[in-house]
């Protein structure tokens, strides 16, 4: 059993790389060969929380576990079998990870929604995940300006002084969600929320918006008024929707999800739905799915037998 810490996922794995592996993994999965897991979590009366999600694809399956406490940190491990003979293939840690398909993620649903010359990005939210949505969509996107908008203004700062620098590519931090918003054609927002943290009317023709900070069906980032007026809303699964969705959730009881333009992105990665009109405004609700986590600790795995990159575990 391959032991991969967090030193080896970054020298190993390319977002390039991790946005092709989710495309066929959203593939399969739309054609019924593949699997996924929802997110169950175990919660404790001090403050920790254990989250478990698993997913099947091709020669693997496996499951991402973590626990996060809002004091002491979050702790991420994906671990990785053989589908043919169940043997374990790999243990490793799984932070910059989530990261990478979380931001590949993003981009191949951006890929099939947002429109083609979309140059401009609204980013609320400057922290760790920020940082992938940013990566993955200039991957699949020609943008030439980024503005981004968190409370914490050193946070902000900090973020664009970063990320300007590692891409190359005007990142510029804003004094309000508003600012960050209007006018933009991609809008992401990457926060830790209860309540939305941006207007409808901000959000202009054309604009696709991807919402990947909760997954909690009591928070949201989107407020109804954004929900009920998208010409199509995007999830990564029905089923982890109905349990994780509180910008859907407290918009709609899921009995009357049937009056949203809703489907999921593997439709789209198909091919089967997309934006259609140049006007259309697009909403991709992420939660993050244990499928996605393990075709791209796959990918990890395969890359580092080819590199002698880990070291084995003795164990069974």
């Amino acid at each position: 059993m391959l032991l991969l810490k967090e030193q080896d996922v970054c020298q190993l794995l390319t977002m390039s790389e991790a946005i092709h592996r989710i495309r066929e993994a959203f593939l399969a999965l739309g054609q019924g060969t593949a699997q996924n897991q929802v997110r169950r979590r175990l919660m404790l009366p001090t403050g920790a929380i254990l989250h478990a999600m698993g997913g099947a694809w091709g020669n693997y399956f496996g499951t991402k576990i973590y626990s996060t406490h809002v004091r002491y940190g979050n702790y991420f491990l994906v671990a990785l079998y053989d589908a043919a003979t169940g043997r374990p293939l790999a243990l490793m840690e799984a932070a910059h990870l989530g990261q990478i398909r979380t931001g590949a993620t993003t981009a191949v649903a951006a890929d099939g929604l947002a429109l083609p010359g979309a140059r401009v990005l609204g980013l609320i939210g400057s922290g760790f995940q920020a940082r992938g949505q940013l990566w993955g969509l200039l991957e699949v996107r020609p943008l030439e300006e980024v503005r981004v908008w968190s409370r914490r203004e050193e946070n902000r700062r900090a973020f664009a002084k970063e990320c300007s620098e590692r891409f190359g590519i005007p990142v510029r931090a804003v004094d309000s969600a508003e600012e960050a918003v209007r006018g933009a054609q991609l809008v992401v927002t990457a926060t830790y929320s209860r309540e939305p943290v941006l207007d409808a009317a901000w959000i202009q023709p054309g604009t696709h918006v991807t919402a990947i900070g909760s997954n909690y069906p009591t928070r949201r980032e989107l407020p109804s008024e954004l929900i009920l007026k998208a010409d199509l809303i995007v999830v990564d699964s029905f089923e982890q929707a109905r349990l994780e969705a509180g910008d859907l959730l407290l918009t709609l009881n899921p009995e009357d999800w049937s009056r949203l333009p809703l489907t999921e992105l593997s439709a789209v990665v198909a091919g089967q739905v997309g934006r259609g009109d140049p006007h259309a405004i697009t909403v991709f609700k992420s939660h993050g799915m244990g499928l996605e986590d393990v075709a791209v600790a796959a990918l990890v795995y395969e890359k580092a037998l080819q590199a002698g990159v880990g070291r084995q575990l003795d164990l069974f």
